[in-house]
């Protein structure tokens, strides 16, 4: 049994996984993962008949997922998989009905850069469509990072990271024209670091999203 999931899925992040089970992208076409890396969260849309798309600034990394797509999903293009950053996609705009980004945005150097490479995805996402995002958070060990300026935190298990919390999020969620299709969720790994789920809809006519929906879990 744990192979074939492995055979379906791959290594794919667990909340991924979830909005797969809810049936939350079966009316999507076209997916587009953002710090693809070797694609470990590509493989059930390879294997489902997705339109597949992937940039990183890794040049092995995209070997790797080229690599990938071949094998599971032969007609894929190879130009889908491209050499870039997160700030500067090269995609028209309103091109994707998801667009993925696992373990990203925490690299952003600072406020700006975080803003740039939001704004760079915003704009590549369908009205309608949906952004995954997972990134590292100060939510619930506020008392346990240093502050190193920039809105870049030490953290207890030794790295630095550019950390969000809900108000950011939430803020982010109303500015972009963005609603939460699932509650911002936060993972805290024995207070070493914590690392929050953001489900947004680019919505055509934005609901509230601060906390007045009621949400299926």
């Amino acid at each position: 049994m744990a192979n074939n999931l492995q055979q379906l899925y791959g290594n794919i992040d667990i909340y991924l996984f979830d909005q797969l089970l809810k049936g939350r992208f079966d009316g999507c076409t076209n997916v587009l993962d953002v710090g693809c890396g070797g694609g470990r969260n590509l493989v059930y849309f390879l294997q489902n008949g997705y339109e597949v798309y992937g940039i990183d600034p890794n040049p092995e990394a995209v070997a790797l997922v080229k690599a990938l797509a071949k094998e599971l999903a032969p007609a894929t293009p190879p130009t889908n998989f491209s050499i870039g950053k997160a700030e500067q996609l090269p995609f028209e705009d309103e091109m994707f009905d998801l667009i993925v980004c696992s373990a990203v945005l925490h690299f952003a150097a600072d406020s700006n850069h975080f803003d740039a490479m939001l704004r760079s995805i915003w704009r590549a996402l369908k009205t309608d469509g949906y952004f995954f995002a997972r990134l590292a958070s100060d939510i619930g060990i506020e008392d346990k990072v240093i502050p190193l300026g920039n809105s870049r935190y030490a953290l207890p298990d030794g790295s630095e990271r550019f950390l969000v919390n809900e108000q950011v999020l939430l803020e982010y969620t109303a500015n972009l024209g963005g609603e939460l299709f699932e509650p911002i969720k936060t993972t805290n790994v024995q207070n070493l670091r914590c690392m929050t789920t953001w489900c947004l809809r680019k919505a055509a006519t934005p609901k509230s999203s601060a906390g007045d929906r009621t949400f299926p879990l």
